[in-house]
């Protein structure tokens, strides 16, 4: 649990307003959960107040020179970290954010489909994404953030079939899920599918669709998340005045210790050091090596994910949802005047994280070549049509790395029985960040306050099984 440090300022004088450049493109100790396991995700966004801070009229707050002190400090600037910070600050604490690169949200936040969905194969991740979507939703609204638009946009996920055996198996999940409170997820007959859709294949056989699934903006989302958390009022229950301050082009080198090596006492970095009793690593990929500095070892699997990104294809049906072929798990979605297209590949093997994360300009062909296996012409037969007269003219390709768990549950919390007290994890969203932010961020942070436990399934310190899993 965090002790707050008596309001120590951040210190250094803001820069100038407003965040700086966006993201650089890349080319072609709380008990554990004793509740029922609803209870520890509820009771959340109602103590959150109705109003927070114009987002118009603010900006995250980024500092040149290190605070001595801070009551968390959060390591990494993306979706997660910056979700951290504003859990954090709206719970009273003086948090200070390291990030190692010259932006915020600029890796794998990114390369990312920024999308959301509740259609998963178990209770657990519905009821942590649910909590976000609730979030999102109300993001420019209820939660005072006036003028921000996160762009979202409820397009729904349609998974389609093309055989017997996955219309099956998604019909035994569509089962499961009505019994995890799941109840509006649609099971469809191909005709059924193709009368909503006419751009559908002749070989698709069945389909699951939920119409509230959808996508949203990223980099709004993250900037968002990290300009509310500059000043944001007390929350009830608050323990301070808290607020967070961003320092970019810092990397962390290490951790300062108690004289036994069994708690975290700061953080040395490469502007120098700051002293903190809690220290919440959301380094994405790299945080399996960031938790190793404190000699926490957590199995991690970062793992390329890239990004096809065609800006002006009148031809992609721009109403159309988040289609993904059940076999393959090749997918595409509207964005911009075009489309964003991916290819989740069970066959990928995990590397280093890596930063930048390399581009394999070829990888497109797959999606695109109506010959692959996973061609995205085998569920939208207009895809080949593009091909052959060789429409899809101007493209890019952008990487990130999914950060896989064995189990593909997040880590969240303190570390536990496997490392210092005073270190916790939000880290480990195998693929599901962005739409998971918000509640395994304020699971992070009620645990850190003393207000609440993580759920078993997801701490750090767990026993890890793996199995097989969802094909997103």
């Amino acid at each position: 649990m965090v002790r707050v440090s008596g309001g120590v300022p951040p210190g250094a004088v803001p820069q100038a307003c407003g965040v700086p450049p966006g993201a650089v493109a890349q080319a072609c100790g709380v008990p554990r959960c004793a509740c029922p396991r609803a209870a520890c995700y509820r009771g959340t966004l109602r103590n959150v107040p109705d109003r927070l801070v114009a987002l118009t009229d603010s900006a995250p707050r980024f500092v040149d020179a290190l605070p001595r002190t801070a009551d968390v400090v959060v390591v990494g600037g993306g979706v997660a970290g910056c979700a951290t910070a504003f859990f954090a600050a709206l719970s009273g604490l003086d948090v200070l954010v390291l990030e190692r690169r010259p932006a915020l949200a600029t890796l794998t936040t990114a390369a990312s489909t920024g999308a959301f969905r509740l259609q998963f194969d178990n209770p657990d991740e519905i009821a942590l994404v649910r909590e976000g979507i609730e979030l999102f939703d109300d993001f420019g609204s209820r939660r005072g953030l006036e003028g921000w638009d996160l762009r979202l946009r409820h397009g729904g996920y349609l998974f389609c079939s093309l055989t017997p055996e996955t219309v099956d198996r998604a019909g035994r999940l569509v089962e499961r899920q009505r019994a995890w409170g799941l109840t509006d997820v649609e099971l469809l007959s191909g005709d059924e599918a193709r009368r909503r859709w006419p751009y559908l294949s002749d070989a698709v056989v069945g389909a699951r669709y939920r119409a509230a699934d959808g996508w949203l903006d990223v980099k709004r989302l993250a900037i968002g998340y990290a300009a509310a958390a500059a000043a944001p009022p007390r929350a009830p229950g608050a323990i301070g005045s808290g607020s967070a301050s961003f320092c970019a082009a810092t990397e962390v080198h290490g951790f300062a210790m108690s004289a036994d090596g069994s708690a975290i006492r700061g953080v040395r970095t490469s502007r120098g050091d700051v002293a903190s009793e809690a220290v919440v690593v959301a380094a994405g990929p790299f945080a399996a090596q960031v938790a190793a500095l404190a000699g926490t070892q957590i199995a991690l699997e970062p793992t390329r994910r890239q990004k096809l990104v065609i800006p002006d294809l009148p031809e992609a049906p721009p109403g159309a949802p988040m289609t993904i072929e059940e076999e393959s798990a090749a997918h595409w979605r509207p964005a911009h005047a075009g489309c964003l297209a991916l290819f989740t590949d069970a066959r990928a093997r995990p590397t280093a994280p890596a930063d930048p994360v390399p581009i394999d300009a070829a990888w497109a062909f797959g999606l695109l070549d109506p010959t692959s296996d996973h061609g995205l012409g085998r569920v939208a037969p207009f895809w080949n049509e593009l091909w052959a007269r060789g429409s899809v003219a101007h493209w890019y390709v952008q990487a990130g790395q999914y950060e896989y768990t064995p189990d593909r549950r997040p880590y969240l919390g303190a570390v536990g029985s496997i490392g210092p007290s005073g270190l916790y994890l939000n880290a480990g969203y195998s693929g599901h960040g962005i739409m998971a932010s918000a509640g395994g961020s304020r699971l992070v942070v009620d645990q850190l306050t003393g207000r609440g436990a993580v759920p078993t399934v997801f701490a750090v310190d767990r026993a890890l099984l793996a199995g097989e899993h969802d094909i997103l």
